[in-house]
């Protein structure tokens, strides 16, 4: 009798646990309806509106239209590429200031991650100051060759916008997740034989896994939206944000912009649910 007393009194204490925590989501959950279910509701919706041009819904001048699916192959391999190259520096910085203990360290990494302050537009100043027609580049190249290299308005400047953009978050978070493996798994593999770079593929990126495919999906999809650095660069680079950007405020196509807009953020969404699929996989 007791313990079925007990249990009533659990089972009632856990409804009331629950049922207060309903209530401390209210708030977050009116946020979340009121500022992006409701207005991405209309956005899916007048993406199916016709567009000014071709008389078709939004979603099909996307898919039938080359300009916006060479825009979309762009951006995806713009931000594959930069992804990639973030994630290799990011991961040798965040390994090295992990193990290495130095005067200065800690100067070093705030200088490394002193750019998070900047936002794309002042990112795509500074790769025009280094790459652009009078930037460090062109008036070194103009001294020694006798030529101007500029770099800064074309997809290879918005790359370099982009790693410049999106390295100090990377480091920030994989230097986190150095400091936290075990380095006697290293100390081991190496007294069994193990060079260093079975060391790396065996060890270190295993234990990295996690914080690299989060980082990952966040800079992947962070340089699929980006439109400050993309803009304050040139307006004739073919990304999906200009291209949005064009079709809104150019041309009043309204039903295709929401359509790109839908397909731009349905891309950044299934790369970050991937992420999340492979961080929480058990491993085999």
């Amino acid at each position: 009798m007791v313990l079925a007393d007990t249990f009533t009194l659990a089972q009632r204490r856990i409804r009331r646990s629950h049922g207060a925590w309903w209530w401390l989501m209210l708030p977050a959950l009116l946020f979340f309806c009121a500022f992006w279910l409701l207005p991405f509701a209309r956005l899916l919706q007048m993406g199916m509106q016709a567009d000014r041009s071709t008389q078709h819904s939004g979603y099909w001048t996307v898919i039938s239209q080359p300009q916006y699916l060479l825009s979309l192959l762009h951006t995806v391999l713009l931000s594959l590429a930069v992804t990639l190259v973030t994630l290799m520096i990011a991961a040798t910085v965040g390994c090295f200031l992990a193990r290495q203990r130095f005067a200065g360290r800690s100067t070093l990494l705030a200088l490394l991650t002193f750019p998070l302050a900047f936002p794309g537009v002042v990112v795509g100043f500074l790769v025009v100051m280094l790459a652009g027609r009078q930037g460090l580049l062109a008036q070194i190249s103009m001294s020694l060759l006798h030529t101007r290299w500029t770099l800064a308005y074309s997809l290879t400047g918005l790359f370099i916008g982009y790693l410049y953009f999106s390295l100090p978050r990377a480091i920030v978070t994989l230097v986190a997740a150095s400091e936290k493996l075990d380095a006697s798994l290293e100390e081991a593999a190496r007294s069994l034989g193990a060079s260093q770079w079975h060391i790396i593929c065996d060890v270190i990126v295993p234990g990295l896994r996690p914080a690299l495919l989060s980082t990952g999906a966040l800079c992947f999809a962070t340089s699929m939206g980006a439109f400050g650095t993309a803009f304050t660069l040139g307006t004739d680079l073919s990304v999906l944000p200009l291209t949005i950007y064009g079709e809104f405020t150019n041309y009043a196509n309204f039903a295709t912009a929401a359509a790109l807009s839908v397909v731009m953020g349905g891309v950044a969404w299934l790369a970050l649910m991937l992420a999340r699929a492979l961080t929480h996989r058990e491993p085999t």
